[in-house]
């Protein structure tokens, strides 16, 4: 058998209900005021700068809603705020807001669903390395010193949950993990951590990237799969198999047409296969399980039976992505 690819669209992660029309975001990654001093001290253990979760916070809601303005599915996307909401800060996932609050938000800025930046936090690890080096000195002469390297690792964790308003349903709830590594060097542990340069722009630009990368989420997406496909047994499939090579599938269907009659089980088996396999390249996925259920009840092809469980899976895909497209 030989192998060709093809590229399939897959259901989006989180499917959002063509009924909800106006979103809403909320911004709900800065601690309550009772817990700001512990918050306050995780900061310090965290090696953060001032107002780094603040702003990348800031940057992430605003990559998620700039990702919904452009899908034309909703009228609205707003931010929203409510200072009567808790949370508990220190990078913890917080439980989800009750439907009241929920439904209380939503009547209060006209919306069917809210979007909640649930938590935000970073975590720094710094490691050092020396080594020695030669410099010139005001004689020009060149002289070893040491050199200290700092890497600075940073953690940007965030969390997000979709509460659909209309329906009572939490649509979705993750966390992410994205690291970024800035790197400085000097002459001392103090000057090579103060020579990392852009770490806080670096981190702006990946959370803008993690708020429109979560919205992605809720898109279908396609990807690359692989099939097998017979090409020994007759005349025929040695020709087909070059047209197949060539780009000519539907040549090398004719040929594989040929021989879904023929008086060998096997030859006609795989003839059968094969036709599921063009079928399914050119989007009959009906079809494409007709030809290979063929192959294996008349014929018992075991690797018919496994591709009849693929392509029952791809029609059900299908529908899901039919449902989401109305």
């Amino acid at each position: 058998m030989n192998n060709l690819t093809m590229s399939v669209t897959e259901p989006a992660p989180v499917y959002i209900p063509s009924t909800i029309k106006n979103i809403g975001l909320l911004n709900r990654s800065l601690a309550s005021n009772k817990n700001k001093p512990l918050d306050d001290i995780d900061k310090i253990l965290s090696m953060e700068g001032k107002n780094l979760d603040m702003d990348g916070a800031k940057y992430t809601i605003q990559g998620a809603k700039d990702a919904f303005e452009k899908d034309e599915q909703f009228n609205s996307i707003k931010m929203v705020s409510s200072d009567k909401i808790e949370n508990p800060g220190m990078g913890i996932f917080p439980s989800a807001l009750p439907w009241e609050t929920i439904n209380n938000l939503c009547q209060e800025n006209n919306l069917d669903a809210i979007v909640t930046l649930s938590f935000y936090d970073t975590d720094a690890n710094v490691s050092y390395k020396t080594r020695t080096v030669e410099q010139l000195n005001l004689l020009g002469i060149k002289i070893p010193m040491i050199e200290h390297e700092a890497t600075i690792s940073t953690n940007i964790k965030a969390g997000f949950r979709i509460y659909d308003n209309l329906n009572k349903v939490i649509l979705d709830e993750i966390v992410t993990n994205q690291w970024i590594t800035s790197v400085g060097k000097g002459i001392n542990p103090l000057k090579a951590i103060g020579a990392i340069n852009g770490r806080k722009e670096l981190l702006l630009q990946t959370s803008t990237k993690i708020g429109e990368d979560y919205v992605s989420r809720t898109y279908p997406f396609k990807i690359r799969v692989t099939r097998e496909y017979y090409v020994k047994g007759t005349e025929n499939f040695e020709i087909a198999k070059r047209r197949a090579q060539t780009g000519d599938w539907d040549g090398a269907a004719e040929l594989w047409e040929k021989e879904v009659h023929n008086p060998k089980g096997k030859i006609a088996s795989r003839a059968c296969y094969n036709m599921a396999i063009i079928n399914e390249i050119n989007g009959d996925l009906e079809a494409a399980m007709t030809w290979a259920s063929k192959a294996y009840t008349d014929y018992e092809d075991k690797n018919a039976l496994r591709y009849l469980n693929i392509l029952k899976n791809r029609q059900n895909q299908n529908l899901q992505l039919q449902e989401q497209a109305k």
